[in-house]
């Protein structure tokens, strides 16, 4: 492990800041919606749980994002954990919203494209949504979950992997 370089935040340093946001390991995830015209989805990190009482979860879109407003007005959404050998199709939904193609989709009692083949399923609907800076955060509440077995898909420092569950 290497010394810490410390920074400070005035004048803003953009690169340093994300390098060290880079440094804790997230999942990934792929979040849906319905729209007018037909299944949109986005791959997001910023997932986490909030509340078992009532069961809560958050995710993140930036507002820069094209895809940000149709979520922002999205009653219902689902967020999917994506599996270790799931990275194609988290690299196709940061690419486009409609990376749909391959998957088994299904849509759910609330009208939300959904997929099965993945680590764990929250179907939510839209309970608040905060800003925050150039993201908002929308709090979902679950409607329904469900999970499998297997090795989540991992995100740090710039980089997809996988657990090392020996270590």
């Amino acid at each position: 492990m290497s010394r810490l370089r410390t920074f400070d935040m005035e004048p803003p340093q953009d690169r340093q800041f994300r390098d060290a946001l880079g440094q804790f390991a997230t999942g990934v995830t792929v979040v849906t919606a319905a729209t007018d015209d037909g299944p949109l989805g986005m791959t997001a990190n910023s997932f986490s749980s909030v509340s078992m009482t009532p069961p809560l979860v958050l995710w993140c879109p930036a507002k820069s994002s094209t895809r940000f407003e149709i979520f922002a007005r999205a009653a219902h959404f689902a967020i999917h954990v994506l599996a270790a050998d799931q990275r194609d199709v988290a690299l196709n939904f940061a690419k486009s919203g409609a990376a749909f193609g391959g998957l088994d989709l299904t849509v759910n009692a609330q009208g939300v494209p959904v997929f099965d083949r993945c680590l764990a399923r929250f179907d939510c609907d839209t309970h608040q949504i905060h800003d925050a800076g150039d993201h908002a955060i929308i709090l979902g509440l679950v409607r329904s979950a469900a999970f499998g077995e297997g090795e989540p898909l991992i995100f740090a420092q710039g980089q997809f992997g996988r657990f090392d569950n020996k270590a």
